[in-house]
């Protein structure tokens, strides 16, 4: 797993790790976006959503699973939050390791400015 994230799973990099599962990891964002925002990762490498295939359905719906358990846990799924999943880099991925964002604790406004 050639990212920061590979090396989170492998403990070679510090990460305020909040779940970890034999299928997920879920650690806090660096350079958060709101009072909550935790990034779930697959822990096996999947470099963008386009790579995802068949056989990885149930992971992704671990991830969403995962989200819904971290909502709650952080006292957000009341309120609500919003969950991101970024493709290459139009799509503005940075990290080339599949990852969702669980983002929330304030009013995120609208999902996209239009112009």
């Amino acid at each position: 797993m050639p990212t920061i994230f590979g090396k989170i799973l492998r403990g070679e990099a510090p990460a305020d790790i909040v779940y970890k599962d034999d299928w997920v990891t879920a650690f806090r964002d660096i350079h958060p976006a709101a009072s909550t925002h935790i990034l779930i990762i697959p822990n096996k490498y999947i470099p963008t959503m386009n790579d995802v295939e068949e056989d990885d359905a149930l992971l992704l719906g671990r991830m969403m699973l995962t989200a819904k358990k971290l909502a709650a846990q952080e006292g957000i799924a009341e309120d609500g939050y919003r969950l991101i999943i970024n493709c290459n880099r139009h799509g503005g991925q940075e990290v080339y390791h599949l990852h969702l964002h669980l983002i929330g604790g304030r009013p995120l406004g609208p999902m996209i400015l239009r112009r």
